[in-house]
């Protein structure tokens, strides 16, 4: 199966405008194993969920096919990046406590990503899969013009694999021991500007400008400037977010 490259191209909106991840996701998946040496991050993207992780295991190896997007990845502490396919994961047998899919699971070719996983993952490893769907904003105007936008504008320029991700990944074949998980939820309290970069960097969008060439998101940014309030103000936006665990 052949690598979708959905993000490269707006990788550097990515880097900037995706949100990070909840401190207590991470603390909660540093709990999960008796050894917090070693933890691979599959499809790391940016290094959104990387960087969190760093903070609570000795090492991170976060791996992504895009070599754009790992150009733009955050820098910090013992991450280190490798550019490589889910498929075929250039670690050694045994070798990681923990491995993790942060929002691209269903991108995967499944079967040959779950064979490497028993085969990298040590005795009593884990693995821990997430991600999440529409955002919600606090503000009912603001929220009915960006629902507006995602499930109208760009409803058609979605790819099918979104719908496995709506369905929170409930769908998807998960081969391991699962364990029940708590419930976790995503929050950003962003300006304007903010939100709209982050629309930006979904992949209907950049659909959308492929097929169309105009930037769709333009109208819905001014839809959202007459009830924002002063453009640096910040408003509330959520995702809960799905969460998938098991040993391997």
């Amino acid at each position: 199966m052949t690598f979708k490259d959905h993000f490269s191209a707006r990788a550097a909106l990515y880097a900037t405008y995706r949100p990070g991840y909840p401190e207590s996701l991470f603390e909660y998946l540093a709990g999960l194993t008796s050894r917090n040496n070693v933890v691979c991050d599959c499809a790391t993207g940016s290094g959104q969920a990387a960087v969190g992780l760093n903070r609570h295991f000795g090492r991170v190896i976060a791996i992504d096919a895009s070599r754009s997007q790992l150009r733009h990845a955050v820098r910090e502490g013992d991450v280190a990046y490798m550019a490589a396919r889910a498929q075929e994961l250039p670690l050694k047998a045994g070798s990681i406590d923990l491995i993790t899919v942060a929002q691209a699971l269903h991108w995967f070719d499944l079967e040959p990503f779950y064979q490497e996983v028993r085969r990298i993952v040590a005795p009593g490893g884990a693995v821990a899969v997430w991600g999440y769907g529409d955002p919600v904003l606090d503000d009912a105007a603001l929220n009915s013009i960006v629902h507006a936008y995602n499930r109208g504008t760009v409803e058609d320029y979605w790819l099918p694999e979104r719908m496995i991700l709506l369905d929170q990944y409930s769908t998807v074949p998960f081969p391991f021991r699962e364990v029940t998980v708590p419930s976790f939820s995503l929050t950003c309290h962003w300006s304007l500007a903010e939100l709209c970069g982050y629309l930006r960097t979904w992949s209907a969008t950049a659909a959308y400008v492929a097929a169309r060439g105009v930037d769709p998101v333009l109208p819905v940014e001014a839809a959202l400037a007459k009830c924002w309030g002063p453009p640096e103000t910040r408003q509330t936006v959520e995702w809960p977010l799905c969460l998938r665990v098991g040993y391997a």
